[in-house]
């Protein structure tokens, strides 16, 4: 029998161990983490939405009108008319014909991928993909390459030597080093070369672009571009579930196809209800973003200015790199004694020697936030002497 307890001891030794922490409050700045009070810059929630009152007012709402539970998947009788609404108001926003409402981002971008792919198709994913991309490339069973992380040179040698259906794969914000992808270069070749153009914006969706609408609209493109885009709600949106956008046939397609949407449960509609609030206060939120850029551009100033290395990233995500687990492990201990909550990331979230400190920003924090987090990383700079910064 495999030997369980040796593989988690040896996940200890290497620094690698994972522990979850146990929270008392909502999502927010100021948060109780083990009983003890935290000033948090790890959270998605970039827009500060996961608290807003006028969501949790609509989710209270809405309970009396929809109950608690799906009931059941969306194909048996759990398509409540609060899930198609919202739908309706996410295509919309993303400026595509149709939606449909997935329970999460993992469960939406694995079905999608194996839904549009399968065996003799080729799959072409970038390296630093998200575990749920590359989950849903493994259970498409189509042949998969990986190229470099937003190398177009080595994608379009790939795309020339490989015939049949071909499906290209990327984020649009890398989820651990913040950057964008070249989407305008990567909608050039998937025309050149017949292939099909799949985008998750997970970490877009909400802060790029006008009125928050993502990656696609952040370039400029349109639904002609990139014809499939896959959505997160529990980041910028600040509730739960995701979303893909696309044309009427290719969700068609997906209702019939998707085993990730067919096989489980409908979310909870009084989710959809709130969502629909909160995403009438993305489009809104202007305010928020432009509080958003100010603060991330300050903090990679003055961070920079200590002798941190920072990751080129322009979006809430980043990234502090530090190279050894253990050195992550230490930084984040010394600001969480500081009372700064920062997580470590190590592999094999990304790769070996790059483990960094993932320093997220919301439109919550203040400018007084912000300086708490500088004022702690200057008290624990001696800590990198000798390191990769």
């Amino acid at each position: 029998m495999r030997d369980f307890r040796a593989e988690l001891e040896q996940r200890r030794q290497d620094g690698l161990y994972r522990t979850r922490r146990v929270v008392d409050t909502p999502q927010q700045p100021d948060m109780v983490v083990d009983g003890q009070g935290m000033l948090s810059f790890c959270s998605n929630d970039y827009l500060g939405l996961a608290n807003h009152p006028e969501a949790v007012a609509a989710a209270r709402n809405a309970l009396g009108d929809t109950g608690l539970g799906g009931g059941a998947s969306h194909l048996i009788c759990g398509h409540h008319r609060a899930h198609h609404e919202l739908e309706t108001a996410l295509a919309r926003f993303a400026g595509y014909e149709e939606a449909m409402f997935f329970s999460t981002g993992y469960m939406a971008n694995m079905g999608v991928i194996s839904a549009l792919a399968g065996r003799g198709d080729t799959i072409f994913s970038d390296r630093l993909n998200h575990a749920s991309l590359i989950d849903g490339c493994i259970l498409s069973r189509a042949r998969v390459r990986r190229y470099p992380h937003s190398d177009v040179s080595a994608l379009a040698a790939m795309l020339v030597e490989t015939d049949g259906h071909k499906l290209v794969v990327t984020d649009g914000v890398f989820s651990m080093d913040g950057d964008v992808a070249p989407l305008p270069e990567l909608v050039a070749l998937c025309r050149e070369h017949d292939a099909l153009l799949v985008v998750d914006d997970a970490h877009g969706f909400g802060c790029l672009g006008p009125q928050g609408r993502g990656s696609v609209a952040h370039f400029g493109l349109s639904p002609e571009d990139v014809p499939v885009v896959i959505g997160t709600l529990g980041k910028g949106v600040g509730t739960s579930g995701a979303f893909v956008a696309s044309s009427a046939l290719m969700v068609d397609y997906l209702v019939q196809k998707a085993r990730t949407y067919i096989y489980t449960t409908a979310m909870p509609p009084a989710v959809a209800r709130a969502t629909s609030t909160s995403l009438r206060l993305v489009e809104q939120g202007d305010d928020r973003r432009a509080h958003l850029g100010r603060l991330v551009a300050r903090f990679r100033r003055e961070a920079r200015a200590m002798g941190y290395t920072l990751m080129p990233s322009e979006t809430p995500i980043q990234p502090i790199l530090l190279g050894d687990a253990w050195s992550a492990m230490a930084l984040s201990r010394e600001l969480e004694a500081r009372g700064i909550w920062v997580t470590a990331i190590r592999p094999p979230t990304v790769p070996e020697g790059e483990c960094r400190l993932r320093v997220t920003f919301s439109a919550a924090h203040t400018e007084a936030h912000l300086d708490r987090l500088l004022g702690a990383l200057s008290d624990c700079r001696q800590l990198l002497s000798g390191s990769a910064a």
